[in-house]
């Protein structure tokens, strides 16, 4: 099958570009060709998705030139399928699933809300479950779902909705989490063209380590992902001296990634827990798969202290595969993989310092509690395999490309 995916960067600047990390070699390896149109090739410093692997590479940003050339290679390269990933301008996505039958990996909520956080900041980031509509407009700043500048509200508001009309060009809808696939049903995406994928751990070279704690051991605590207002990473730092408190032994907390938030989450860390303290908080950047695997085998537990709805939250399952249990606030698509005294604890009800420091400790506190927990986080991985992920996808394409074939 030939595979024309579209995508916003061709390096690995976030989530999805790690999905298709993982997801081309794996395709060509099945012996599928494979073909990327990409918008832009940053940031700089980042891997490219795949490097000088002989998969084709287009450019469709910067000049309308560039533009035109990209589509006319990826047309002609003839695709059976285009799996779209998201692109920033919604002409050109329009453009490029024009070329074949396309499929879009919804990753998040884009066509569903004006900012693309389904959350309210002005209520603590709490869930919002309405419909992308001009509503949303007269509540965008009372509730604040995102910045304070009318012009660029305007701007994503005619962008998203452009994105939610243009669903219908898609033969289907795949994601990680039905909570994603409810999401887009709700925006008028017919029922029988969703499809819930199973989330996938891509193997590692290194199999987990052995986990024996020592009861009077520091805790070692890992946030992995981005540092955004949503992500809830100061929710995480007002929690520590309850955790340390209950827990009654030293912390150790890894913040891995970086964002807007890194500067202000470092500056309260320090001044809440200085240098020679029983709580100790570190911040890594970002760090390549092989170092964050790392952090995470050096690591009792990962915290997900997400306030909005989490699409699904993939770093949990890559976490499991390392056998690191979680807790987590039990928003979005989070209890798809984390199910509580399995391979970790939700933090249920109002999303708090204090809830999250109950579901922490609850992880924590008994030495074969967390052994167990551990257990059941390489179970946890185990299940969803990159195997049946692409058994899956595959059988996405297959279905698309039948039901066109079929007479009207």
């Amino acid at each position: 099958m030939r595979i024309g995916i579209s995508t916003w960067t061709r390096r690995r600047a976030g989530g999805v570009e790690t999905y298709l990390a993982d997801l081309v070699p794996a395709l060509v390896d099945l012996g599928h060709q494979v073909a990327i149109l990409h918008e832009v090739d940053e940031p700089a410093d980042r891997a490219p998705i795949v490097g000088d692997s002989g998969v084709p590479q287009w450019c469709a940003g910067g000049d309308p030139a560039a533009r035109e050339r990209a589509l006319a290679a990826l047309r002609a390269w003839n695709p059976d399928v285009i799996f779209a990933q998201g692109l920033e301008d919604p002409l050109l996505e329009t453009r490029v699933a024009a070329i074949a039958p396309a499929v879009l990996f919804a990753h998040a909520y884009r066509g569903t809300c004006i900012s693309g956080t389904k959350s309210r900041a002005a209520l603590g980031h709490s869930a919002c479950e309405r419909q992308l509509g001009w509503p949303c407009l007269v509540r965008y700043y009372p509730h604040r779902c995102g910045g304070l500048n009318p012009i660029t509200m305007a701007r994503l508001y005619k962008r998203e909705s452009m994105r939610r009309d243009g669903l219908n060009q898609y033969a289907a809808v795949v994601a990680f989490s039905s909570h994603i696939e409810r999401e887009y049903v709700k925006h008028g995406v017919d029922r029988s063209r969703t499809f819930r994928l199973p989330g996938h751990v891509p193997a590692s070279p290194a199999p987990p380590p052995a986990r024996a704690r020592k009861a009077a051991a520091p805790s070692r605590l890992v946030f992995v992902g981005r540092m955004e207002p949503p992500k809830g990473g100061d929710v995480l730092l007002e929690a520590l001296p309850a955790v340390s408190r209950m827990l009654g032994r030293p912390l150790h907390l890894s913040f891995v990634g970086d964002g807007r938030c890194r500067s202000a989450w470092q500056a309260r860390a320090e001044a809440s827990f200085p240098a020679g303290g029983s709580t100790r908080v570190e911040f890594t950047g970002w760090l390549a798969a092989d170092a964050r695997d790392r952090r995470l085998d050096d690591s009792d537990l990962l915290v997900v202290p997400s306030l909005w709805p989490e699409p699904f939250g993939l770093i949990g399952l890559e976490a499991a595969a390392r056998g690191v249990p979680a807790a987590a606030f039990d928003v979005g698509g989070i209890s798809e993989w984390l199910h509580d005294d399995v391979n970790g604890y939700l933090a249920r009800g109002t999303a708090s310092a204090e809830t999250l420091a109950a579901a922490i400790v609850k992880c924590l506190a008994d030495p074969v509690v967390h052994a167990r927990l551990s257990r059941g986080a390489l179970r946890v991985a185990a299940s969803h395999s990159m195997a049946a992920h692409l058994t899956a996808l595959l059988g996405v394409f297959t279905g698309v490309q039948v039901r066109l074939q079929e007479p009207a």
